[in-house]
């Protein structure tokens, strides 16, 4: 990917390289091992971060044939970027409503697994923080066509590069990355 300087994923690499990544040997939340980690966390729950974040993933949505109605996913990972894809929106003034996706349904009142004002029918993007294997997502978007709504793609932060999309693929579903592991200097693992 190459970026020109005024490019605001150009400033969210950055961003992720000096604050989100870490050195050393991690477990990964799909059991893998890995030589680096990535808390995106520390991205996505920063001012400048979320801006970013929120605004590069409302123009990649601008950019398909149909807008969707709404963007969510797992929480906790899709949660603050959900909220800064729907404040931008808001901003620029695109309907757009956010949902989350619990990992267990409520024990009370609609015992539902997807919350937010959503409707079955509506179209739908899942968003996430990061993807490995894509096993989070891939359960989003269970919970979700489970719900009723049209899952149209898969949009993350930062892609690992590690099966992923290859996951989302088997189901007819694109993953689109803001940035990849190859945009902070790091190859993915051989297979």
């Amino acid at each position: 990917m190459t970026h020109s300087a005024a490019d605001p994923t150009a400033r969210l690499v950055d961003l992720v390289a000096r604050k989100a990544l870490k050195r050393g040997t991690f477990r990964l939340a799909s059991g893998r091992e890995a030589s680096f980690y990535l808390d995106a966390k520390q991205v996505v729950l920063d001012a400048e971060g979320a801006m970013l974040v929120g605004q590069a993933i409302l123009a990649r949505l601008a950019a398909l044939a149909r807008f969707p109605d709404a963007v969510g996913g797992m929480s906790i990972g899709a949660d603050p970027i959900t909220g800064a894809v729907v404040t931008m929106a808001g901003v620029a003034g695109r309907p757009l409503k956010g949902f989350m996706i619990r990992k267990e349904p409520k024990d009370h009142g609609t015992k539902r697994y997807v919350e937010g004002p959503v409707e079955p029918g509506q179209r739908g993007v899942i968003v996430e923080d990061e993807t490995t294997t894509g096993g989070s997502s891939l359960l989003a978007i269970d919970r979700a066509q489970e719900f009723g709504l049209v899952v149209d793609r898969v949009v993350t932060v930062i892609d690992r590069l590690s099966g992923a999309a290859a996951a989302f693929a088997a189901r007819g579903i694109p993953l689109e990355s803001l940035l990849t592991i190859r945009d902070l200097g790091i190859e993915p693992d051989a297979p």
